[in-house]
């Protein structure tokens, strides 16, 4: 076997052992959420519920959340990052700018994904039916289920799933690694305001990061099975 056949066996044993791992991390991600929702229906989850929402509370009055004015209008602009505006037009830019460098199926992973997480998560609300907290009063408008978190959800699905698509293309590793973990603090940031701002219970929150991240994780799937990342041809 020539030097360039061993070279592409490998790149391709690599790809497939990548390409199974991220499926059992989808399933690893998919029997949390399940997991969650179990719990949750049972009411297994509402005493840490409680207690954590009130710890966003100034103690003896839940009405009033922790922070000065500023902090909790700082709160409502971090909520707003997961928002469907905003992340549609995070959506909208990333697939343009995929398109305009001629990578097409870049485009495509990200724009299948979100749509996907968006008609998922309104989905999955009608179909577990939680209200939203009543323990304390809400800081944003909310016309939805509680469970799960669709900003939650939506931030890690299109801000996780666009960091691995621009890393994939990105060879310095440092830079890889400063994307996702932008991606992170973003996505972290959105679920903290929704339970400081008494929208969700943190049970909601923890079940969209591990929804979104299933989506995520399922995106980079694809990215590897379609070969996105094609393995260089062998020398003739």
């Amino acid at each position: 076997m020539t030097p360039s056949l061993r070279r592409l066996g490998g790149v391709l044993r690599r790809t497939e052992t990548r390409a199974l791992a991220t499926l059992a991390l989808c399933a690893g991600g998919a029997w949390a959420f399940l997991a969650l929702g179990g719990e949750m229906q049972e009411g297994e989850t509402l005493g840490l519920d409680r207690r954590l929402l009130l710890a966003f509370r100034t103690p003896g009055d839940p009405s009033r959340p922790l922070g000065s004015r500023s902090f909790q209008e700082a709160m409502r602009d971090l909520t707003a990052l997961g928002g469907f505006t905003v992340l549609t037009l995070v959506a909208v830019v990333g697939i343009l700018a995929f398109l305009l460098h001629g990578k097409r199926r870049h485009a495509m992973t990200l724009a299948i994904t979100a749509v996907v997480a968006e008609v998922g998560s309104e989905q999955l609300k009608l179909l577990y039916g939680r209200p939203r907290p009543s323990l304390v009063p809400h800081g944003v408008y909310v016309y939805s289920g509680s469970f799960p978190s669709g900003h939650s959800m939506l931030s890690a699905t299109v801000y996780l799933t666009l960091a691995m698509l621009i890393a994939s293309l990105e060879p310095q590793r440092s830079l890889k690694v400063l994307t996702f973990l932008v991606a992170a603090v973003v996505v972290v940031a959105v679920g903290v305001s929704r339970v400081y701002l008494g929208v969700h219970w943190p049970s909601d929150v923890l079940a969209g990061w591990c929804a979104g991240a299933t989506c995520a994780l399922a995106a980079w799937w694809a990215l590897s099975t379609w070969g996105l990342r094609r393995p260089p041809r062998p020398a003739p």
